[in-house]
């Protein structure tokens, strides 16, 4: 699952890159999208796959750090990426005429640049936080990754400013771009629904299955993990929630866009046809 979640998700991003037709905003946030699926796999299931080799479930402090923290970036790229393409989905739908004026190159790059400050600040201000910390030894987190709100029950010191932080952020970094989503695919709706003809109603919508069905994947998955670990004190329960947050959503990615995109079936037969025909 991890190989195929990182050849699908690199097949995407180099169909995108060779295809001239594919250089549009909505295909390059789907690139860097599929960019953060690589860089969020790979920060948990290699080390899982090792564990699993080995017969060794443990890690060191310095890496579980760096994984939760990993984890907390990578997650939060993902949640700006996918409300970035919400809006742009709004614009081409609500504002077509004006679609190339508002959606320009320079508003695509600042909006990858401020996901990734915001979610690189948010994962850096959580590790200065944990590092106030003090952990017993020998201590087990039900999960198959380092969650940083599991990491923190184990902390033998006052972990209420740390549990504060937590919610508080994620309420307002998650809950924000989450917003922004329901907000973008309201007034979607609202003018699909004044379209006259069936038919144009089905071609407006169906530019905006598969980013809707990966948004239900990724914050379905999510939601799974972080109720699961609040409600059941079972860690089977947690871990398996955990593996569908981690590994499940990220591998599903490229077949929703692939399968249910007629431009990138096109992008990507040339680009194996280009491949096979030179080697």
């Amino acid at each position: 699952m991890y190989l195929v979640t990182v050849l699908g998700n690199l097949l995407i991003i180099l169909a995108i890159s060779s295809d001239s037709h594919l250089h549009t905003p909505m295909y390059f946030f789907l690139s860097n999208l599929s960019f953060t699926d690589i860089c969020f796999s790979t920060t948990t299931v290699p080390k899982m796959l090792v564990n699993i080799q080995t017969q060794n479930k443990s890690i060191s402090y310095t890496g579980c750090l760096t994984q939760a923290c990993s984890v907390m970036m990578f997650a939060g790229m993902e949640n700006f990426l996918l409300a970035a393409m919400a809006y742009d989905r709004y614009v081409a739908i609500c504002q077509p005429l004006r679609y190339t004026v508002i959606m320009n190159s320079h508003l695509c790059g600042l909006l990858i640049l401020l996901s990734l400050f915001i979610s690189l600040v948010d994962a850096l201000l959580h590790r200065l936080m944990i590092l106030r910390l003090f952990f017993c030894t020998n201590m087990k987190i039900p999960h198959f990754f380092c969650d940083l709100a599991q990491v923190i029950k184990l902390a033998c010191s006052n972990t209420l400013v740390n549990s504060i932080l937590i919610y508080l952020l994620t309420s307002i970094l998650g809950g924000v771009p989450l917003l922004a989503i329901i907000c973008s695919y309201i007034k979607i709706i609202s003018s699909i629904l004044r379209i006259p003809s069936a038919g144009g109603m089905y071609k407006a919508f169906s530019t905006c299955g598969s980013h809707l069905s990966v948004v239900f994947l990724f914050y379905g998955t999510a939601f799974g993990v972080y109720i699961s670990s609040a409600v059941t004190h079972f860690s089977k329960k947690t871990a398996v929630a955990s593996v569908m947050y981690a590994v499940v959503s990220p591998v599903m990615n490229p077949f929703i866009y692939s399968l249910r995109n007629r431009d990138m079936k096109g992008a990507l037969k040339k680009l194996l046809w280009r491949t096979f025909s030179f080697s």
